[in-house]
């Protein structure tokens, strides 16, 4: 085994890396850089195998070409479309995904896949040229890159699952699932589970069948029966997710969820709902009426940006110069438990506001 760098060549290094940071163009994000290059520089004084390198290398690679790829559409909402890679263009749910593609699309919408065949070609068909990413992983089956998304420059190449999976999560504003396998079933179970914990903003999930198909319906009746009658998941986490046969349900799923709603982030132990329009007093009396389950203690308050919001914001493109500073906000104690009760919440917030002017970009974030 190699011997271990020497005390003193990491001290040499450590001091190597202040002065990169401080050198390179931009030192905007200077100290989490240098968090983030200090983390190898312990690494390297760690004992960890050729092989936990080469994860490391690769996983840095995938990231970086992740970032890179979605850095340019950063402020443009988008759509995750899930589903089977076997599914023929002949068949109902790839010609539904077809059309749920165009139609997310001309409402303002990024698309974004997994790069291969079957649905995963249908959504990258249906939204065009330029409109969409293919996020793509080698396999040695099924999985070679169709050709509506091949030479488009936001097709990112995926060594590892799990930085995929990342991606997926960390850009997607809502999910559309179309019937598939293993893996299908593994993104809706996961998408769930991150909603459920709240480890994920909440975002829409739809799940999308063939008219007159029963795929979602009988995996719901699953769902029913062994976890929420069992008491293993809440009788709320159903308002997680919506199950549909119909294109204008599911596009409504989503594009209402955003109506009023805008985006949410914790600061400090208490949740920020930023709102596209103010809600009135009479309406936020009503949430602390129907949700102060939910509440840990104290109301439902109306609000404007706080001081870590502000420092926060990012630089921002020239349509989109006030980003999320000027909008109203509600902010409450939330238990961080009952993240169906705070799907109903937002379901609430949408029918009680006002929906933005037509002449704001409806997908702008």
């Amino acid at each position: 085994m190699a011997s271990s760098p020497s005390s003193a060549a990491l001290q040499q290094l450590k001091q190597d890396l202040i002065q990169l940071v401080d050198q390179l163009p931009s030192s905007e994000h200077g100290e989490m850089m240098y968090k983030s290059l200090s983390t190898l520089v312990h690494l390297a004084e760690s004992e960890i195998d050729r092989l936990d390198w080469k994860i490391l290398k690769s996983s840095l690679r995938d990231l970086a070409r992740g970032f890179e790829a979605f850095y340019p559409h950063r402020h443009t909402r988008k759509i995750t479309i899930f589903g089977s890679a076997r599914l023929e263009p002949e068949t109902p749910e790839y010609r539904l995904a077809v059309e749920f593609a165009h139609f997310v699309v001309q409402q303002g919408f990024m698309v974004m896949t997994g790069a291969g065949g079957g649905i995963m070609e249908a959504g990258n068909k249906g939204a065009g040229p330029g409109e969409s990413f293919g996020l793509n992983i080698q396999l040695p089956f099924e999985q070679g890159a169709n050709p509506f998304i091949t030479d488009d420059e936001k097709l990112i190449d995926f060594k590892y699952f799990f930085t995929r999976k990342l991606f997926f999560l960390k850009e997607t504003d809502a999910i559309a699932l179309f019937p598939g396998g293993f893996g299908t079933q593994d993104e809706a179970f996961e998408c769930l589970t991150l909603s459920q914990t709240g480890k994920s903003p909440p975002i829409p999930l739809v799940l999308i069948d063939r008219p007159g198909g029963s795929y979602w319906q009988e995996w719901d009746a699953y769902l029913q029966k062994h976890l929420i009658q069992r008491g293993l998941i809440s009788a709320e986490d159903d308002c997680l997710y919506t199950i549909t046969d119909n294109l204008e349900v599911a596009c409504e799923a989503i594009t209402g969820f955003y109506r009023v709603y805008h985006s949410s982030r914790y600061v400090g132990s208490q949740l920020v709902i930023r709102l596209k329009e103010a809600l009135s007093d009479d309406a936020v009396d009503r949430l602390n009426t129907e949700f102060g389950d939910i509440l840990l203690e104290g109301k439902i308050e109306k609000r404007s940006a706080l001081p870590e919001e502000v420092q926060d914001q990012e630089p921002l493109p020239k349509n989109n110069i006030n980003g999320t500073t000027n909008l109203p906000r509600l902010m409450f104690h939330f238990n961080q438990r009952d993240h169906g009760r705070l799907y109903q919440l937002i379901a609430m917030i949408n029918q009680l506001g006002v929906p933005a002017p037509e002449t704001a970009h409806p997908e702008r974030k």
